[in-house]
């Protein structure tokens, strides 16, 4: 057992992948931060969390030592409820400390790798594609479709983000003639934007470049995924097409994130278990059975011994209101060896519950948002971090 990240952190390693196993428990995200801070003087320069990488931007040039108040980034950069995650403020807050006068190649700079898609909604394209057009009206060639209105073409924000526009196909805005036209001028879009590179470099930054490419990336995914949507199939085949369209989305993102830094060192990306993990993703959702392949999963085979992962894995909660595990389950085995929390070889877990063989545990609920380790996904991890007791798990974060 270990507490000590560097331990499961190979030379080799260019993305390092740290998994909880729900959202709920905030031992992860001060653990998370505990290893962030090792990492960080091991070469470490970027963090990529589960939240909307447009949105993410502002909190990155705040930690750069922009303008702006910590409550407003929080706010401002952070999706899906995460800004009010104290170990995430936390994180942000040391961030920009580590940055002051630290040279911008040793700045640590802070990502995100998803994009505002849920199950029940998504929001419309129009102010990402609109921003990827103004961005282009700098060169002086203007392309024809920087002068379109895509306003006009995408109409009201709230057709595309209320629920029935995502639960139910007849309702969806995906596949109608404005989308498909939307599409064929983000795709225009996106090959202008590389085509004119050296003269929109030249007249901004490559930061600026980056910037737009990453609005055109969000809006090109959302219209992909209300595609997807308005697919006349099976639920659950539908259902399990819209989780494989945002991690394919998450998977671009991190190998964006991957350019941005290679030069300047390795990532550790933060997010559920379920797309981290090298193995094909599956979830029960009410009476649908849902597998796609995870973001993880990807950028495993894309990056070979590149890609590390480590799972995350939990004994009991308070919070979550989740008991002491079985003692059949894999849980258990890291249970008895674990106080507080470590990190353990995955082979490990697999190797001590051979004789009687383990299994997942069967006493969570869908409320806890708890996705059980199984034998799976240990055989296609590096390492497990576990947390035997979130209560005692959780300290100050003091790096």
């Amino acid at each position: 057992m270990s507490q000590d990240i560097r331990d499961f952190v190979s030379t080799s390693c260019e993305l390092l992948a740290l998994g909880e196993p729900t959202h709920l428990e905030p031992a992860f995200g001060r653990i998370r931060n505990e290893l962030f801070s090792q990492l960080a003087g091991h070469g470490f320069r970027s963090i990529a969390l589960e939240i909307d990488r447009v949105t993410a931007l502002c909190v990155n040039d705040f930690v750069q030592g922009g303008a702006g108040t910590l409550d407003a980034v929080m706010r401002e950069g952070f999706s899906t409820g995460f800004g009010e995650v104290l170990a995430n403020r936390q994180l942000v807050a040391w961030m920009r400390e580590y940055n002051e006068d630290r040279p911008a190649e040793e700045r640590l700079a802070f990502h995100g790798i998803d994009a505002e898609m849920e199950n029940t909604s998504a929001p419309s394209p129009r102010r990402y594609l609109e921003y990827a057009r103004d961005y282009l009206a700098l060169g002086p060639d203007r392309d024809r479709a920087v002068d379109l209105d895509l306003a006009g073409l995408a109409g009201e924000d709230e057709r595309w983000s209320r629920a029935e526009a995502i639960l139910d196909p007849a309702m969806s805005v995906g596949d109608t003639a404005e989308a498909e036209k939307l599409r064929v001028i983000a795709d225009d879009m996106l090959t202008s934007l590389h085509a004119r590179a050296p003269e929109l470099i030249a007249a901004t930054s490559h930061a600026e470049w980056f910037r737009a490419k990453t609005h055109l990336t969000a809006g090109l995914g959302l219209l992909r995924y209300h595609k997807q949507s308005a697919q006349r199939i099976d639920d659950s085949a539908r259902i399990s097409g819209l989780l494989a369209t945002r991690d394919v989305l998450m998977a671009q993102n991190l190998l964006d994130v991957r350019t941005i830094e290679a030069r300047r060192g390795p990532t550790l990306a933060f997010a559920n278990n379920l797309h981290l993990q090298r193995n094909r993703s599956t979830m029960r959702m009410g009476e649908w059975d849902l597998t796609w392949y995870s973001a993880g999963a990807i950028m495993g085979c894309l990056l070979d011994e590149r890609y590390t992962v480590v799972l995350g894995s939990l004994g009991s909660s308070d919070v979550l209101g989740l008991r002491e595990p079985a003692a059949d389950t894999y849980e258990a085995s890291l249970q008895s060896r674990i106080t507080g929390w470590g990190l353990a070889a995955a082979g490990t877990v697999t190797a001590a519950t051979t004789a009687p063989p383990a299994g997942p545990r069967t006493d969570t609920t869908p409320q806890q948002g708890y996705f059980p380790l199984d034998r799976a996904s240990l055989a296609a991890a590096d390492a497990i971090l576990h947390v035997s007791d979130g209560s005692t798990a959780v300290q100050p974060f003091r790096p």
